[in-house]
């Protein structure tokens, strides 16, 4: 099969819906971006991500809910999508602590949605953004894909499971080739502002202190961006039948750790502020990526030195 020319893809406003959307474009695919904008940060950012792309014919920009049948028939009706990478969702632990029912609604019934437009419209492939997060606070390292994932600790990592299982159900019933990513703490250029590898850079930048939850010991498997996006067109290029994928980099760095290296690409020290533990945190992510490695030919190859450094200059080109 040739690689899919015409490709929806949700939440292709974002971080790495973005990123994904640039690559497929310098690859000559047809990209379609349904994206609604939503507050949960800055829209304005979301917006200086698409603006390079609006004058390309192969470039589509679709403002609007993933949880709209109406305007998912109406988008699939006018595009002979050959699939669809399914990236759209509201993110982040802490907040689906208080907004928990949004996020249900959001990344479980909206994934169900679009499953529903994608096979009534006789689409055959779909990838689907999940997370690192169903792992929970596993006492095994590194993360499989095989590992038991029951006890998920925020609500935000409990939709994403769930919506893994709506993926296989569909999978089962009318035979659609789906991949389940498990994205392991992304990072990079044009980054979500509230996480931390962005947040720290943009406090310690401004000499405003650095909010530390816990005794800075707690470990993220943190990846950058190109390494993600190279194992979604891996998937994009070789995924068939159902399977699960952990993409990370197989690589925990201390939260202590991190501060540090961002402060030695700033030049700058940090203000600390210690905090208590959070709920729905964990104590650390780690990927095994095997599985990747065995079946996509994933290599993760930036390495968080290089990766903070890379981000360090975009941040000092494009600051707030």
């Amino acid at each position: 099969m040739t690689f899919p020319g015409r490709i929806l893809v949700t939440g292709g406003a974002g971080f790495i819906g973005s990123h994904l959307a640039e690559r497929l474009l310098s690859m000559q695919c047809s990209v379609t971006v349904l994206d609604d904008f939503n507050d949960y940060y800055d829209p304005a950012l979301k917006r200086a991500n698409v603006a390079p792309h609006l004058a390309n014919p192969s470039y589509s920009l679709v403002e609007g809910d993933i949880r709209d049948a109406e305007l998912l028939g109406r988008i699939f009706d006018n595009a002979r999508f050959d699939m669809v990478v399914h990236l759209a969702a509201r993110a982040g632990v802490r907040p689906s602590l208080k907004q928990a029912p949004l996020y249900c609604d959001v990344n479980v019934v909206g994934t169900s949605r679009l499953l529903d437009a994608a096979i009534g419209h006789g689409i055959k492939r779909f990838v689907f953004a999940s997370s690192s997060s169903v792992y929970g606070d596993n006492e095994k390292v590194p993360f499989s894909e095989s590992d038991p994932v029951d006890n998920p600790v925020s609500p935000y990592a409990a939709t994403k499971r769930a919506a893994e299982l709506v993926c296989h159900s569909y999978h089962h019933l009318y035979n659609i080739d789906i991949a389940c990513l498990r994205f392991f703490t992304v990072y990079g250029p044009r980054q979500r502002p509230e996480m931390a590898i962005r947040k720290f850079t943009r406090l310690i930048s401004r000499g405003e202190a650095v909010p530390l939850f816990g005794d800075g010991a707690s470990e993220r498997d943190y990846t950058y961006i190109d390494d993600i996006i190279d194992g979604v067109i891996s998937v994009i290029e070789r995924h068939r039948g159902f399977e699960i994928y952990n993409l990370g980099d197989s690589n925990p760095v201390p939260l202590a750790r991190l501060v540090s290296l961002i402060e030695e690409a700033l030049d700058k020290k940090a203000e600390i502020e210690r905090l208590p533990s959070q709920p729905g945190d964990v104590r650390r992510t780690y990927a095994d990526v095997e599985k990747a490695r065995r079946m996509l030919g994933y290599r993760p190859r930036v390495k968080i030195e290089d990766g903070i450094a890379r981000f360090a200059k975009w941040y000092r080109e494009h600051r707030e």
